[in-house]
């Protein structure tokens, strides 16, 4: 039990998600269809936290004192990249740009970062949670 409780808690941290979680799983002996299910719907937990309440902690924290510059950063470049995306791919284009920019295997480009790029964007919670899923 132990060790799915460690694939579960992996799965669910920024960064390393399913790309460090499913091989883990794996070396544990895990099925690897097992592993991919199980990893898959634990890394899917945190969206609705992300999706809901974290643009808002980044706005409220950009206007304080001691963390204002740190989240007015990711409160510009999230701004910055959800207008430049909107611009190269229109509003309809936002799903499948979400899907695969989840879906790319590079570290920073997983369901936290996709889910917290979809609230800048003003994506449905249906839409984001499909597409980042998927990805």
């Amino acid at each position: 039990m132990t060790k799915y409780l460690l694939v579960i808690l992996i799965s669910m941290v920024p960064l390393i998600e399913l790309r460090g979680a499913v091989p883990i799983a794996i070396g544990y002996g895990i099925e690897p269809l097992m592993a991919l299910g199980i990893c898959t719907a634990s890394n899917m937990v945190p969206v609705p936290i992300i999706y809901f309440f974290a643009r808002k902690f980044l706005l409220w924290g950009s206007k304080q004192k001691y963390i204002g510059k740190f989240c007015a950063f990711f409160v510009e470049k999230g701004e910055k990249a959800g207008q430049k995306i909107v611009k190269k791919t229109g509003r309809g284009g936002l799903f499948m740009a979400l899907l695969l920019f989840v879906g790319i295997p590079v570290p920073g480009t997983g369901a936290w970062t996709g889910t917290l790029a979809a609230s800048f964007l003003n994506m449905g919670f249906k839409s984001t949670v499909t597409a980042v899923s998927l990805g």
